[in-house]
């Protein structure tokens, strides 16, 4: 070999791994998570989507309970964006069942809080989808001691759960946030995640609320991740009806049918 050909095989091998080094396998993550790229897929399909600090997720430091871990999602920063928000999807990168929930706002703000199971630390995602088909992702980490999506909630676990199933509990609340209108709703139900032995996936699939006129205010379906008794708060327009009915079913066939009154 060449003098001149030696130096040019040796300035390959020295280039090749800070190449390597230098390449993205996180998808742009500002979080760097190696599993953005395949959660990003599950959640949108093909499409792409633009993080963005217009749409807000918090979350505890730390999660005391993995079984509760109290999430915020609020898209407000998106409402004068490409026609407004048309609807928001929920997910875990670390979760064995990541997807968590997919609500279509409607004639609610784009924000809504709730509780989910976390079986370890992770980032958790809301991909945001604009009324002109564009997606923006908001993140946050939480830390957890784990285990929250692999033993039974304490329903299940005492047997109780069958005496409560579907009943609703729901409380408005005035003024909290500048022109809405809140909304708090306890649905109960185990949702087991069907990761625990001897126990099936058992879940909400999905609940709507409409007006008396059968309008419908929001969409909601959830997923085994969601806390065991949903508890999630909405921000209604303010013109609301005093009363609604909440509608929904579970994947099992059970039907949710409550009347939602101030």
């Amino acid at each position: 070999m060449t003098p001149w050909r030696r130096r040019s095989v040796l300035a390959s091998l020295a280039v090749a791994p800070l190449a390597w080094a230098q390449e993205d396998h996180t998808g742009g993550d500002p979080l760097g998570s190696m599993q953005y790229p395949s959660l990003r897929e599950q959640t949108i399909g093909k499409a792409s989507a633009t993080f963005s600090d217009a749409v807000v997720v918090k979350g505890p430091a730390f999660a005391d309970d993995a079984m509760n871990v109290p999430l915020l999602v609020d898209a407000r920063g998106l409402s004068g964006v490409g026609g407004g928000v048309a609807r928001i999807r929920v997910s875990v990168d670390r979760n064995p069942v990541r997807q968590v929930l997919d609500f279509e706002p409607l004639r609610a703000l784009p924000m809504l809080a709730f509780r989910i199971r976390m079986e370890q630390a992770s980032p958790v995602r809301a991909f945001v989808q604009t009324k002109d088909g564009q997606w923006h992702v908001g993140s946050t980490w939480v830390q957890a001691a784990g285990g929250g999506c692999t033993v039974p909630g304490i329903t299940r676990a005492d047997g109780s759960w069958s005496k409560t199933l579907g009943q609703v509990q729901a409380r408005f609340f005035n003024n909290l946030i500048e022109g809405s209108r809140r909304l708090r709703l306890r649905v109960m139900h185990p949702m087991d995640t069907g990761l625990v032995a001897g126990i099936p996936a058992f879940y909400i699939e999905q609940m709507e609320l409409q007006d008396p006129g059968g309008q419908a205010w929001w969409r909601i379906a959830l997923h085994e991740p969601v806390s065991e008794n949903p508890l999630i708060t909405f921000e209604l327009l303010p013109q609301s009806p005093p009363a609604f009915r909440l509608v929904g079913r579970d994947n099992n066939g059970n039907r949710i049918d409550a009347e939602v009154v101030a």
